[in-house]
């Protein structure tokens, strides 16, 4: 085989491995910005239920107040 013939062959893996790299790489890319919009859903579900418990809590502070109040007034 010819020295061209070689180089050719070279050549023709080394682009291979470069595709097969940057497919590789854009897989992972595409699965990270999927984890990502994840994490964001999960993030606004937790700012929810936090906002949940800051009400739950102020309606039981309130009453507790209330309820002593009422005792100290008998």
């Amino acid at each position: 085989m010819s020295s061209t013939g070689i180089v050719f062959i070279v050549l023709i893996a080394c682009v291979t491995g470069v595709i097969m790299q940057w497919l590789s790489d854009k897989k992972e890319r595409r699965k990270a910005e999927g984890n990502g919009e994840e994490f964001n859903e999960t993030l606004e579900q937790l700012r929810a239920i936090e906002e949940r418990v800051r009400v739950l809590e102020r309606i039981v502070t309130e009453n507790k107040f209330d309820l002593k109040r009422e005792i100290d007034r008998l």
